[in-house]
């Protein structure tokens, strides 16, 4: 693997695709620009992504009550017409992804939207584990890199696997359905409320019995 984060900037700046699908082309083109500008398009990201640049004021706010009403979701998706918004894919899409917020708790839609602080401060921590691990400091910043992508993964709702099929990351999912529908589609924001957030009570893993409930309606 033989690229620099130059080499990222420059394949996002080429194919309009995220800086994560971007950077995995890479590693899965061995840093060979070309290889991964075509690994892009092969899996449909840059042809996606294109479509992005347009404006997508139209959509739905959709909504999900887990079962019980422990955990409530309201997520605004858009589209480019209100005929896509009102299709019964552009519907399923929006409950599919209101269930994912209710299930694994993002706390941002995107990895821009990441406080440059919360992610110092958590470059921090897997510093001080990495070293408390025994590892060399020379490898320490890289071992940093490659797990502050699972802390997106954790935190960001277009980073995490779809919990209905954790072989697709959201935004994936999401670019498979723009090339379905034709039209630009974005997540702007989501609210999320689980009952009881903040007082002290017995702990429940409310989020996995919404994980459970998505796989048996899969």
């Amino acid at each position: 693997m033989n690229f620099t984060a130059k080499d990222v900037a420059e394949l996002r700046a080429r194919t309009n695709a995220g800086m994560m699908d971007c950077k995995k082309a890479l590693v899965e083109s061995d840093g060979d620009f070309e290889k991964a500008a075509i690994w892009l398009r092969e899996k449909g990201i840059a042809a996606a992504a294109k479509k992005q640049s347009r404006i997508a004021s139209e959509g739905i706010v959709t909504s999900y009550i887990h079962m019980g009403g422990k955990i409530g979701v309201l997520v605004e998706i858009n589209c480019e017409t209100d005929f896509v918004a009102k299709t019964d894919a552009f519907q399923q899409l929006g409950r599919d992804i209101a269930m994912q917020i209710a299930a694994a708790a993002p706390k941002y839609v995107r990895i821009e939207e990441v406080p440059a602080e919360a992610v110092e401060a958590e470059k921090e921590v897997l510093r001080a584990q990495a070293l408390n691990e025994g590892k060399p400091a020379q490898i320490v910043e890289k071992m940093v890199e490659g797990r502050v992508k699972k802390f997106y993964q954790d935190v960001c709702l277009l980073e995490q696997p779809f919990v209905k099929d954790s072989s697709m990351t959201i935004q994936a999912y999401i670019n498979e359905m723009t090339l379905k529908i034709g039209e630009k589609i974005s997540v702007r924001r989501f609210t999320r409320y689980e009952m009881g957030e903040g007082l002290e009570k017995r702990h429940d893993n409310l989020a996995e019995e919404v994980e459970k409930q998505m796989q048996k309606k899969n």
